[in-house]
Order: C-alpha cells, then structure tokens, then sequence
C-alpha cells in the first residue's frame, strides 16, 4: 500500500508567526489527505523556542489525526535547538530527503 507523503519545504526563520504558518499548512495537507507529512528544513536558517514550540503543537495534532510527521535537512543550530531541548527524541529526523526516502518510503510501499 503507498501512502500519501507530501513535503513542506520552509524557509529563513521559524519563530511562532511561522510557526503557526507551518501548523496550518500541515493542517491543510492532512485535510487533503496525506498520511504522512515530511518537514525539510534544508532552507530553514534560524529556529527560536516559540517557532519549536508550534512543531511540538504540530506534531501532536498530526499524530491526533493518525498521520506521521518527519523532518529532515536540519542545520547545526536547528541541531542543537533540537538537542538541548530533548526534543531529538521525539520527532523522527533523517539527514536528508534521500535517507528519509530509504527508510520511510521502502517500508510503506
């Protein structure tokens, strides 16, 4: 079975503004019907705690709607937001598209 997997690419600084531009758009994805929603962040410069705090609000809610949220190309800072915060645990994160196609996309076809 092959599962609807949609990508978001945000760019530049993600703070709560942002953050909840993202929310939305994930929301909207679900709602056309992706099962699986994959954040690359590859484009993303600078992520403060309010802009994490609505992708912890995010996942949550993708999770609610029985959906998978992944994210992928993050920098060194987005890196260390991530780890300070435990928040590494809790988000699935691949280096890049390509190792997330490996892994995700192999199981769910």
């Amino acid at each position: 079975m092959s599962s609807n997997v949609k990508v978001i690419h945000p760019a530049g600084i993600i703070d709560g503004t942002a953050g909840d531009q993202l929310r939305r758009d994930v929301s909207q994805l679900i709602d056309q019907g992706a099962d699986i929603i994959l954040l690359d962040l590859e484009k993303v410069t600078f992520m403060d705690s309010s802009g994490l705090g609505k992708l912890v609000i995010t996942l949550k809610s993708v999770k609610a709607a029985g959906k998978k949220l992944f994210i992928c190309s993050i920098n060194e800072q987005v890196k260390m937001l991530f780890e300070l915060t435990s928040m590494n645990r809790i988000f699935d994160m691949f280096a890049n598209q390509a190792e997330f196609n490996q892994v995700v996309l192999s199981k769910s076809q």
